[in-house]
């Protein structure tokens, strides 16, 4: 692969973690985040995607979801496997980042492929995704605890990535505002982590 050709792939990589990926992960927390007004609540908040025609909520599905998903699994994945800690630019932080950064890529593959298998493909199959679903998945302490850490997981990915986009895209290069960055990503991994571990655990 050229250099050139890299550059571009690796600032689509980037730009989809973030939009649309970034924002659907956000609102899909928001969303379960209605559980903890009870069963009623959150079947209230979840019908209303039912409202959407069918053929137009699966063509959004696709565009918005799975291709920019997959092409960022996918080039996360060979990412993972050939890129090398660049100890000499950044601090012995942000390389601990860059390797949490990896792992928790390479288990969000098989965390979020078994909740789409779980989720998803279950409703393609008539199984309506309910409180009730999800509650009786969540029933299962190791289940409980996967997708605790499947959440806390995901928040830290889009929370470090998003440093990493700022980085990248040249919006944060000098130092002193790469601390700012790293605050503030920082306070956004926090409040998306509570936010998501209090709606799994209100399924319980």
């Amino acid at each position: 692969m050229s250099k050139d050709r890299e550059f571009l792939w690796r600032r689509l990589h980037s730009l989809l973690g973030v939009i649309p990926v970034g924002l659907f992960l956000v609102f899909h927390l928001s969303l379960n985040f209605t559980a903890v007004g009870g069963e009623e609540t959150y079947n209230n908040a979840t019908g209303n995607m039912d409202l959407i025609p069918h053929a137009l909520l699966l063509l959004m599905e696709w565009v918005i979801i799975y291709i920019p998903l997959m092409f960022h699994a996918f080039y996360g994945i060979y990412i993972a496997f050939t890129a090398r800690h660049n100890v000499k630019r950044f601090s012995t932080f942000r390389n601990w980042m860059f390797a949490l950064q990896r792992f928790t890529g390479i288990f969000l593959v098989i965390f979020v492929a078994w909740h789409i298998f779980q989720t998803r493909v279950q409703k393609a199959f008539g199984t309506d995704v309910d409180f009730n679903m999800i509650a009786e998945i969540v029933d299962n302490p190791w289940m409980l605890v996967f997708y605790i850490v499947g959440i806390l997981s995901a928040t830290f990915h889009l929370a470090n990535g998003l440093w990493s986009f700022l980085v990248s895209w040249g919006i944060t290069q000098s130092p002193s505002s790469q601390r700012v960055a790293t605050f503030i990503t920082m306070a956004f991994f926090i409040i998306l982590s509570i936010i998501g571990v209090v709606a799994i655990v209100s399924f319980v």
